[in-house]
């Protein structure tokens, strides 16, 4: 879905990735227990938030299919699941801010190296 690209392509690294590349980037194990912790929080919110998304996308489908639906109901569905993605999109830039806060500038810059983000 994309949901961090801004933040990926622009130095700011993904949890999963730092940690595949814990050893190329030199992490310490304090900072490798703090990338798991954020990933781990970002899995467990996300999955929370990706099974409402499917609810409401479900709700919405069913009104739609039992003819069931009118304007205002409409866009106050689309509303919820807006901001349902939002909140999703958030909780995946939040990892990668946490995780270029721990990080060093040589670490960020070996990281986009080995992604391939070098300039």
């Amino acid at each position: 879905m994309g949901l961090a690209r801004a933040a990926e392509l622009n130095h700011y690294p993904g949890p999963l990735h730092v940690l595949e590349l814990a050893e190329k980037l030199d992490l310490s194990g304090t900072q490798k227990d703090e990338i798991e912790r954020f990933r781990s929080e970002m899995l467990s919110e996300a999955q929370r938030l990706g099974q409402k998304i499917l609810e409401r996308e479900e709700h919405l489908d069913r009104r739609f299919s039992h003819q069931h639906l009118d304007e205002p109901l409409l866009r106050e569905l689309t509303a919820e699941i807006a901001e349902l993605y939002g909140k999703l999109r958030f909780v995946h830039l939040r990892a990668h801010l946490q995780a270029r806060a721990i990080l060093s500038e040589a670490q960020v810059a070996a990281y986009d190296r080995h992604r391939g983000y070098d300039e």
